[in-house]
């Protein structure tokens, strides 16, 4: 079969033969028919991710961690739990067959792998990290990109009062009104415009909830925009869910950042539980079926992977890779 082979940690995958995949008992066979390119995905063949060696012991290896593929009934499936050297980015994948789950119908194999991850990805932090009500604000630091884009779109879904929107790309930037933000910041301004206009938000607002795929430096003004200049009572709990490092994997916490401030930090997965992820996945496939989330997807097929792979041009969107 052909399959996106990784040769070397820090290479672009390559289109190639690769052997077939041979099912043992509880295992399934199927026809992978949607894979999309994750940044997950990016980070695993670089060898950067903390299980890299994990997901690849020993190359070279199909990358993929799951995917949309079709049993022979012809019902769509989501599957993941490949066994290594095998990943879902190939013209068949094998898994236990515990690890599927069924696509509503109506749903294609290209937003059935893209859209409800990431919607997820917001939604989790959002209604059981957050435990956001509706009627506060939200902001979400990282909104160009593609599950920033979604996670503007279902604070509003929720009921947010207001949805602020940081980013660097203006072209997503401006899109983002029309997705339900009632404010953007440009992260490409100067550290103290940025901060101005994060203190402007926090007076005109309050910032309640706060989703953050940056971290880094804009976080830390953030942080400091947060910090009230007299002396007083926190006005508020402000729940800040870190959920990515796209700005850096560090940042410089000023103690007075968190003593007055009502600021809280939680990471991506407090609040989930068994319960909570039946609840999101319905609630999602409930908003895709009636076309209340938005995505721009672009599909591509597997021959092109190498192409896809070296893509700088994709923000905001997601490529998925068609078998």
């Amino acid at each position: 079969m052909k399959a996106a082979v990784l040769h070397a940690f820090g290479e672009a995958p390559r289109y190639e033969e690769f052997p077939d995949p041979i099912p043992e008992k509880d295992e399934i066979l199927v026809q992978v028919k949607a894979v999309a390119l994750e940044n997950i995905d990016r980070a695993l063949a670089k060898g950067t991710h903390y299980s890299s060696r994990q997901f690849l012991p020993n190359l070279p290896a199909i990358i993929g961690t799951d995917g949309i593929a079709m049993r022979d009934d012809g019902q769509l499936i989501g599957f993941g739990g490949m066994h290594p050297p095998y990943g879902s980015l190939a013209e068949k994948a094998v898994f236990p067959q515990v690890y599927q789950a069924p696509i509503p119908a109506g749903v294609d194999a290209a937003t059935a792998a893209t859209v409800p991850a990431s919607a997820l990805t917001a939604l989790f932090p959002l209604k059981w990290g957050a435990q956001f009500q509706a009627g506060e604000s939200v902001l979400i630091n990282g909104a160009t990109g593609f599950t920033g884009k979604l996670a503007v779109q279902i604070a509003r879904l929720l009921g947010a009062k207001r949805v602020i929107a940081t980013g660097r790309n203006p072209v997503v930037l401006e899109q983002l009104g029309d997705l339900g933000a009632d404010a953007v910041i440009d992260l490409k301004q100067s550290a103290a415009q940025i901060l101005t206009a994060f203190k402007h938000e926090v007076e005109t607002s309050g910032n309640q909830v706060i989703l953050d795929f940056l971290w880094g430096h804009p976080t830390e003004l953030l942080m400091e925009a947060l910090v009230p200049r007299e002396l007083s009572f926190a006005r508020h709990r402000v729940r800040l869910v870190q959920i990515g490092e796209m700005a850096g994997p560090t940042v410089a916490l000023a103690a007075e950042a968190l003593r007055t401030s009502g600021l809280e930090i939680l990471g991506a997965s407090a609040g989930i539980t068994p319960e909570a992820v039946a609840e999101g996945t319905q609630q999602v496939w409930e908003w895709i079926k009636a076309g209340k989330l938005q995505a721009d997807i672009e599909q591509m097929p597997l021959k092109e992977i190498e192409n896809a792979w070296k893509r700088t041009d994709v923000q905001g969107k997601r490529i998925v890779i068609l078998p």
